[in-house]
């Protein structure tokens, strides 16, 4: 265990560094739900959305978990360009852990989407949200979770794959379907029936359940307990699938 956190505290550090080396990556990460919020949010103001809470409180979790889910989604891209110049390859040679080499990779994806988060946050309050602060932190926390979820699985597809025009399609048929049932931009509760049915059947739907209650204040309901269990257990699955191809695909 020590030599596994001391691995991980290296890889994590390797790519922080390349991160904090490029502010682009850090700032403009945020720019597409900035401009959700800033163009779509006041579409929504007085209009019956069929949830507590006001349509801050509504759009800004979906929001953070967009954040989360298309960025983590397309990380995978840095892998194979790493690839494609060899570095995977001396990692390979050296005696760290193949549980570090993604961990850290994970570690610093949630980090830097949590930090994007507070960005997104800030700009939502001087626009009008009042949620509390323990469900704003619940946010960033179900933020971070999915983050590394989604992040280790793309390094995983990444790893299987040659070439980005191979990676892209694959990530796009998921991304898509993902955030039109999840309920990203407005509640299920507004779809018909059929399709509020079919959304049950997508985990992340939970996730952002949970935060729209957190954002109310609502932290004893069932769709906090509900996103509490299906993030854990989607984090387990996909650091287990992760650590499994990272190890046989020798990386």
């Amino acid at each position: 265990m020590p030599a596994l956190l001391s691995d991980t505290a290296l890889v994590f550090g390797r790519y922080a560094r390349q991160t904090l080396r490029s502010k682009f990556q850090m700032l403009f990460g945020v720019l597409t739900p900035l401009l959700y919020l800033l163009f779509f949010g006041p579409l929504l103001t007085d209009l019956p959305l069929g949830s507590r809470g006001d349509s801050w409180q509504v759009l800004v979790p979906g929001l953070l978990l967009q954040l989360g889910l298309f960025g983590a989604t397309f990380s995978g891209f840095a892998i194979i360009i790493e690839k494609q110049f060899g570095v995977v390859e001396r990692m390979r040679v050296t005696p760290v852990s193949r549980l570090a080499l993604l961990l850290g990779r994970v570690l610093r994806d949630a980090t830097l989407f949590v930090f994007q988060a507070v960005l997104l946050v800030l700009a939502a309050l001087v626009m009008g949200l009042r949620a509390p602060v323990a469900g704003v932190l619940i946010g960033f926390a179900f933020v971070g979770v999915l983050t590394l979820s989604l992040a280790a699985l793309s390094y995983s597809l990444a790893l299987k794959v040659s070439k980005p025009h191979e990676f892209g399609p694959v990530v796009n048929a998921v991304s898509m379907p993902s955030t039109l049932l999840s309920g990203l931009m407005l509640p299920m509760a507004l779809a018909p029936g059929w399709l509020d049915v079919l959304s049950h059947f997508m985990p992340f739907r939970y996730l952002v359940d949970a935060v729209r209650a957190a954002y109310v204040g609502d932290y004893a309901s069932g769709a906090v307990l509900y996103g509490v269990v299906t993030a854990a257990a989607f984090a387990a699955l996909s650091v287990m699938v992760g650590t499994r191809v990272f190890r046989t695909a020798g990386a």
